[in-house]
């Protein structure tokens, strides 16, 4: 018979997150940190409201939230498509920098912008292609596409955020949602996967982009805990991105790990809503980017979950401090005083004595580590499998 666990009894799972100190910038999985051992790093969480950081370079930044179409790649036309998709990536970091190509690239409209940020997919946009499709389609980190967005970076000096698929060749046959941010010297500084895919919200379907949750063991013993739920240390701020959405949590423990500024890119619907609830509870500046209205994107109404609240950058009160017009594509803009808001932050406390047994207790229906056991080649065999496992399969 085996022994029941106890209360805190250790795990296997929790003696990888180990003890020692974390790294200040938090680079990708699949940079630096790949093959170190999870021991060797600590998880990087705030400690009594001071948490990590490196200098800022300026007392305030501009923000720039893109609102932008979402339209697929063609499968059959993959490199002229591709590229289509990315010269408009390109074009639309030009007009929020006030230099399009048009003004001979000079800034004419508006201020420097330091950071830029994007929506989960603006380059290869989404359909719901099958495993073989979406390798095709994924590209690699880095590669051209990041080093072309990583060139307009480096000409106008800031920072750019943006999704795609990706893939990784420690992970061979997996593509992974991934969020990217480049910085102003060119190169990528981080790329954090998504963390979970929700589950219930397609029908007998599923997504098959890897995540943090369906790979978990093994992600840790390569990446370490600290890895799970990422953050960029930059000189701008501490930054991450997600692209799942509906899970306060993750939002809180990205709070909690010391973010001061939120990405949240989910395509296919409004992110107004939930970046105002996630500002506000979690005391941090977030920005909510979604998607403009769509046409020509395959299989999908030319609304593409596009709303006139849409993007929108938000203060630690839940103020709305910048917003898209309509539902077209447009760019939000803000300043955010983040010297002022890291000198005078205060954390929203956690009672977590309190709440960590319950925490601990908890059982979820969808165990993590699917994608470890089964590798779905489509939405309906990865349907399937969050089914079987759900009923204990």
């Amino acid at each position: 018979m085996s022994k029941k666990k106890e209360p805190f009894e250790t795990t296997r799972r929790e003696l990888l997150a180990g003890a020692g100190a974390a790294g200040v910038i938090a680079l990708a999985p699949g940079a630096s940190q790949a093959g170190a051992h999870a021991g060797d790093k600590k998880i990087a969480a705030a400690q009594r409201g001071v948490y990590e950081t490196v200098p800022l370079r300026q007392d305030a930044i501009s923000v720039a939230a893109i609102q932008s179409r979402v339209r697929a790649v063609d499968i059959d036309n993959l490199k002229k498509t591709m590229r289509a998709n990315l010269d408009h990536t390109l074009k639309l970091i030009d007009i929020a920098q006030g230099s399009p190509d048009a003004w001979n690239r000079e800034r004419r409209w508006g201020g420097k912008q330091d950071l830029i940020c994007m929506h989960e997919f603006p380059i290869q946009g989404f359909q719901p292609w099958t495993r073989t499709e979406l390798n095709k389609v994924a590209f690699d980190l880095p590669g051209p596409e990041s080093e072309e967005i990583g060139a307009r970076a480096k000409e106008f000096d800031c920072y750019i955020a943006f999704g795609c698929y990706a893939r990784d060749k420690d992970w061979p046959n997996h593509v992974i949602n991934m969020s990217v941010i480049v910085g102003p010297t060119g190169e990528i500084v981080s790329k954090q996967w998504k963390a979970r895919n929700i589950l219930g919200l397609f029908g007998a379907g599923a997504l098959i982009g890897t995540t943090v949750y369906n790979v978990l063991d093994r992600y840790v013993e390569m990446y370490g805990w600290d890895a799970t739920l990422p953050v960029a240390r930059t000189d701008i701020g501490n930054i991450a991105m997600t692209a799942v959405g509906i899970e306060p949590m993750i939002y809180q423990c990205l709070a909690l790990k010391g973010t001061e500024l939120l990405i949240m890119t989910v395509t296919g619907g409004s992110n107004a809503a939930s970046a105002t609830e996630a500002a506000k509870t979690n005391r941090i500046y977030t920005v909510g980017v979604g998607n403009s209205v769509s046409p020509d994107n395959i299989g999908f109404p030319d609304a593409a979950g596009a709303k006139d609240e849409g993007t929108v950058v938000i203060d630690p009160r839940g103020n709305t401090i910048g917003k898209t017009g309509n539902h077209h594509e447009d760019v939000a803009y803000a300043r955010i005083p983040i010297a002022d808001f890291r000198e005078n932050r205060r954390f929203r406390e956690v009672p977590a004595a309190l709440i960590a047994p319950v925490l601990q207790a908890y059982q979820p229906a969808f165990q993590p580590n699917a994608f470890l056991e089964n590798l779905p080649e489509t939405y309906q065999e990865a349907g399937e499998l969050v089914r079987q496992r759900m009923r204990g399969g």
